[in-house]
């Protein structure tokens, strides 16, 4: 099992030791961010986030709950409370000493309990390219529906790359955590990963 801490300066480092080429840090942040990712750029990434009902974007490591490791890192951004809506971003598992374990899942889901649970929130959508197939089929297993195709939205490495639209409702994921009314009385995570 993983829990989300706040992501904070003392985990810069590790964060950019795994993104250590350009094409992950394409797969990671399109171009939100130059190769190599710098203390500087992540310094920029955290500044006014994780205050609820403020900020617009929420950022975390994914810790796991056994052998206290940061394991991977994800992102709830682009809030919009007038809205209820957010978008996940920025996921990343250390898959070379983690891989394989439904971190990324796991991941998914403790950031859809934060946003629809805790922030209230009515949609969450993301975005992954078209060529992520474990990304893709991660976001799926975790409930998440295509919604559309962003058609040659970026031209990397001479080819063009799209963006498959990903969403889901407050509905949906009440639906798959079973209807829970009062969502706070519940272990969401154990819950969901019964049903997953």
């Amino acid at each position: 099992m993983i829990r989300l801490e706040k992501f904070e300066k003392t985990d810069f480092n590790q964060l950019i030791s795994w993104i250590n080429s350009e094409i992950l840090l394409k797969n990671w942040a399109g171009d939100l961010f130059r190769f190599p990712l710098t203390e500087e750029s992540l310094d920029w990434y955290i500044e006014d986030t994780n205050e609820p009902g403020v900020s617009d974007a929420f950022v975390y490591k994914a810790v796991d709950t056994i052998s206290g490791e940061v394991v991977g890192h994800i992102s709830l951004g682009g809030m919009s409370y007038k809205n209820r809506s957010g978008r996940i971003s920025r996921v990343f598992v250390d898959s070379f000493n983690h891989g394989g374990k439904g971190i990324c899942q796991q991941m998914i889901r403790a950031v859809l309990k934060i946003g629809f649970a805790e922030l209230n929130l009515h949609r969450v959508s993301l975005g992954v390219y078209d060529d992520n197939i474990s990304a893709i089929k991660c976001y799926e297993k975790s409930g998440f529906k295509i919604e559309g195709i962003g058609r040659d939205i970026m031209w990397y490495n001479e080819k063009w790359r799209s963006m498959i639209e990903m969403g889901m409702l407050e509905n949906e994921w009440r639906e798959l955590v079973g209807g829970v009314d009062k969502v706070d009385s519940v272990d969401v995570v154990d819950k969901v990963n019964k049903v997953g």
